[in-house]
């Protein structure tokens, strides 16, 4: 079946069956669990094919956050899809208002290949319970992965509720070709403009979880033994190829060497010689390792730096220019430039004149810093005292502002982004006010003047 063909049939299935209802959509959930149990195994193992990850790594990041979103989302299916009452203005008495929860219909997922897993079945589980048909691509990068997201998804759904399409750019931009209800896309910011820029032409809603430099400032008020080891956690998970892993830290001069050294020893600890470690991940590809090296080139290592074309240390560089190639873009690898502030409003002033991050992170005892940086600074969202552990909860939503992205999910943000909330008035046929309707005579206006003011 081709791409179009798998588009046109579940539009036609869309279109011809009722949406499905709330206990449709909950047993499908419930499904698509036990299958995810099922197959446990067989996804830890392409998630180490794919990324060298580790079992532990694996659940924690991926498979266990996924089931905690599937069962937060059947306990309280019932109550996102439930039709809500809202107040009815005093113009339209009387009356009763409602929003009605609807899915948008045929929606189209692409996931990266970063959490191939956890990227593809997260925004999966949102559009599902809100009801819509799902063509997911999951990302050519992790073979491994996606083949076992196309058994999943095969075993648990018919193809005109939920498929998946496999291969390369050929095939993005065929289903970008395609004409979609809503499209969720988790990338780059170059491919993220040609999803919008295809999505314009048939006027589709989108949400973009695209990335940045997501700053991580550190003050000197900071538990500096604490925020060294939870940096080195947040850099180190998935060898810095996380999205909202602190790109770069900003610190406060006096504890710049405290904190270098405290991270270096922490990853020591974690790690030992990473590149003789079965547990540290691998970059995904030779081209993303000879890209992530390349950043070093000139810069003052402080530790780590070293790779085996596949692998590339926890690396810590310092003496940084904000000119500097590695500061222009998202690194995406275990590296991580350091650089100082004397005063946090330099720190704020040098963030600021930057595009908005996905994430930020702030470590400081003081109450003024945490409330300073907060007020003045955009980002997506972010941690105080920890980093990219906002990510893992079904209560708070997740994504990004400005370049970083548009549109937000997790928990019920998920099910709200895959639904349209379809506003209705239900009028009384009696009375039926003469003012509203021509002639209009002064008196009506006065009238209206009234009601509306």
């Amino acid at each position: 079946m081709t791409i179009h063909e798998l588009n046109i049939l579940q539009r036609n299935s869309f279109s011809r069956n009722h949406p499905y209802t709330v206990d449709e959509r909950i047993v499908a959930l419930e499904r698509l669990q036990d299958a995810i149990i099922k197959r446990e195994t067989e996804i830890l193992a392409a998630l180490h094919q794919d990324l060298g990850k580790c079992e532990a790594e694996s659940y924690m990041t991926e498979i266990g956050l996924v089931k905690g979103e599937i069962q937060y989302t059947i306990r309280h299916l019932n109550r996102w899809a439930a039709p809500k009452r809202v107040r009815t203005a005093v113009s339209q008495l009387p009356g009763r208002s409602m929003l009605m929860k609807e899915p948008w219909g045929v929606v189209l997922i692409m996931a990266p290949w970063n959490y191939p897993f956890l990227l593809s079945m997260m925004p999966f589980v949102g559009a599902l319970a809100a009801g819509n048909h799902i063509i997911l691509k999951p990302s050519n990068y992790a073979p491994a992965t996606s083949q076992v997201i196309f058994r999943l998804i095969s075993e648990c759904f018919p193809a005109e509720q939920a498929a998946v399409v496999l291969g390369g750019r050929t095939e993005n931009q065929q289903l970008l070709e395609e004409k979609f209800d809503y499209i969720f896309f988790t990338g780059g910011k170059q491919v993220g403009q040609l999803v919008a820029e295809k999505a314009a032409r048939h006027l589709t809603p989108i949400t973009l979880e695209l990335g940045g430099k997501s700053p991580c400032i550190v003050d000197e008020s900071a538990d500096i033994r604490l925020a060294a080891r939870r940096i080195a956690f947040g850099k180190g998970i998935n060898a810095g190829q996380t999205c909202v892993a602190p790109d770069y830290v900003l610190v406060h001069e006096s504890v710049k060497e405290k904190l270098m050294d405290e991270i270096c020893a922490c990853w020591m600890d974690f790690y030992g010689n990473a590149l003789e470690n079965p547990h540290w991940p691998m970059m995904i590809s030779p081209r993303h390792y000879d890209r992530a090296m390349a950043l070093l080139n000139g810069q003052d290592i402080y530790f780590g730096g070293t790779g085996d074309g596949i692998r590339l240390s926890p690396t810590i560089v310092h003496h940084v220019s904000w000119a500097s190639p590695i500061m222009q873009e998202e690194i995406f690898a275990p590296i991580l430039p350091v650089l100082t502030f004397e005063r946090l409003d330099d720190a704020i002033r040098q963030i600021a004149a930057g595009e908005k991050p996905l994430a930020l992170y702030l470590f400081t005892k003081r109450a003024s810093a945490r409330d300073k940086v907060l007020s003045q600074l955009s980002f997506g969202g972010g941690c105080i005292n920890d980093t990219v552990m906002h990510l893992a909860s079904c209560h708070l939503p997740f994504g990004g502002v400005g370049e970083s992205g548009m549109g937000r999910y997790h928990g019920k943000y998920s099910f709200d982004t895959f639904t349209h909330e379809k506003p209705i008035l239900k009028k009384s046929r009696f009375p039926d006010f003469k003012f509203r309707y021509p002639p209009y005579t002064e008196k009506k206006l006065n009238i209206i003047k009234k009601l509306l003011k």
